[in-house]
């Protein structure tokens, strides 16, 4: 199975697969409302904003795996549009470690960031660009949004 063809349901409960953002340069990101990274939803929705007229989309992955994230999808839905203005596509809710780890980041975690390490997703907001070739970047969660390294992966994608 390829990644296009991993099913997910988003956050308003609608199925369809990973290859709706096929082409795209996609940066998943596994978000949490009451983290303390939560304000690099702000640099995504900028990130969203400036690029997705190019062919981006961010996709926030909400995650309760640290403990960190809302109950509901209705209570993230709302936190995230009022408290960031967030219009990037969100999954549901996912595991993204451990043997019900989502099948979506079954195939993220095999990526190496730029230490050439891979494995578990460590914390909230670890972002994985998936280029249009399907080739996977890896950005640990305290790497922001618009850093260098990131800023350049994504126009890279897109040029």
């Amino acid at each position: 199975m390829t990644v296009n063809e991993i099913s997910v349901t988003t956050l308003d409960g609608r199925s369809t697969t990973f290859g709706e953002f096929s082409g795209k340069a996609t940066l998943v990101v596994n978000v949490a409302s009451r983290c303390g990274l939560s304000p690099q939803y702000e640099a995504l929705e900028a990130l969203q904003k400036k690029y997705a007229d190019r062919g981006f989309t961010v996709l926030g992955v909400p995650s309760n795996q640290f403990l960190q994230e809302l109950k509901t999808s209705d209570d993230i839905a709302e936190y995230c549009s009022t408290t960031w203005g967030v219009t990037f596509p969100m999954l549901e809710k996912a595991k993204v470690n451990g043997r019900a780890r989502h099948p979506l980041y079954k195939e993220l975690v095999k990526a190496k960031d730029a230490s050439g390490k891979a494995g578990p997703v460590i914390w909230n907001f670890e972002k994985f660009l998936v280029l249009p070739s399907g080739k996977i970047k890896r950005f640990r969660p305290t790497t922001k949004p618009d850093a260098p390294e990131v800023i350049e992966a994504i126009e890279s994608a897109l040029a």
